[in-house]
């Protein structure tokens, strides 16, 4: 069907009637229209869809290149964001847009949300496609609305009361070196920034040591509904492949662990208990295969995203946008943040 004339033009994109579809395709009527003169048009009906459907997907657009990529990340959301306290690696194409993480190829990316183990995180994501993959590659998205909704209610509960902690033990060998995480080498600088952030440091014989309590059950700042939102399941040591969990249970105790995660107060989670977890991200996971030039924007905070393996030369660039810190919402009454993503 024709998309919405009171939000942008008729005849300029084309939106499949599915009202849960993740994503929702707007696709353009004419192959090759310039992303950037659609979005002049579309702006209110892509950002009114994106909190509707948590993911929209922008096909059969001209993007421009990196350059154009930018460009409709500041005409929808403003000026993109830096990857601050890194928890995997990236490459910097131009600015502050990035490579998609650079993982071994073979190796799955769980569902997560982008930096919902910090202090502040990105409400939009951006990604590009430059170059699709032979095989598989695609990037899952789960409603987090639905996921809350799935969890067995007494686990939920218990998480909204104690919270999540993570734990991360930065050394040499495993993940992304302190220096790269925090983007300097100076541990003032890291301590400062932890202190800022609600992160307790520790310097070990290993390295660095960081302990992060957060929450993980949200509201949307925008729609108000309840999401999970977290990085728990993701960070569990039980969530990796089965023999590097083997591996490294061996090799550590789970005080050492390159990254797990606990209840709020520290206490171990059941592994049963993030089975189910994942179970439940599972049995929301939708997919569909990347084109060249698709353009994919994820309401951080509704959906979940993650990376399959692939074959062949994949190339993802993606942008962060609309920067949110938990301290407003719990600070400030709701009509006060409502405005956050106009």
């Amino acid at each position: 069907m024709t998309a919405n004339p009171s939000l942008a033009p008729a005849g300029r994109a084309q939106q499949r009637d599915t009202r849960r579809a993740l994503p929702l395709t707007l696709s353009a009527e004419s192959p090759g229209t310039p992303l950037s003169a659609y979005l002049s048009d579309a702006r209110r009906l892509v950002r009114a869809r994106l909190l509707e459907h948590g993911a929209v997907l922008l096909r059969g657009f001209d993007v421009g290149g990196v350059d154009g990529f930018e460009a409709a990340v500041r005409a929808v959301s403003g000026a993109p964001l830096p990857y601050a306290e890194r928890s995997s690696p990236r490459s910097t194409i131009k600015g502050q847009v990035y490579t998609s993480t650079d993982y071994p190829p073979d190796e799955e990316i769980f569902l997560h949300n982008e930096n919902s183990y910090q202090a502040d995180w990105p409400l939009t994501l951006y990604f590009h496609c430059v170059q699709p993959p032979d095989t598989l590659g695609a990037t899952p998205l789960a409603d987090t609305r639905r996921v809350y909704e799935a969890i067995d209610p007494a686990v939920r509960e218990e998480f909204a009361a104690r919270g999540w902690m993570v734990v991360r033990n930065f050394s040499d060998g495993f993940g992304v070196p302190w220096q790269q995480a925090f983007d300097t080498g100076d541990r003032g600088e890291v301590e400062a920034y932890c202190a800022r952030n609600g992160v307790q440091t520790e310097w070990t014989a290993d390295g660095l040591r960081t302990r992060a309590r957060r929450r993980a059950v949200h509201r949307h700042p925008v729609t108000g509904e309840t999401v999970w939102f977290n990085h728990l399941t993701f960070f569990h040591v039980t969530t990796l492949s089965e023999d590097v969990c083997g591996a490294l249970r061996e090799m550590y105790d789970d005080t050492r662990l390159p990254t797990n995660t606990y209840y709020g107060d520290g206490s171990p989670v059941p592994d049963e208990v993030v089975a189910h977890l994942r179970s439940c991200y599972r049995a929301e996971q939708r997919r569909f295969d990347w084109q060249r030039d698709d353009v994919l924007l994820v309401d951080n905070m509704l959906s979940a995203h993650a990376r399959e393996p692939f074959t062949g030369p994949r190339r993802i660039a993606v942008a962060m946008a609309e920067p949110f810190s938990a301290a407003v919402r719990r600070s400030a009454p709701s009509a006060e943040v409502t405005d956050v993503r106009r």
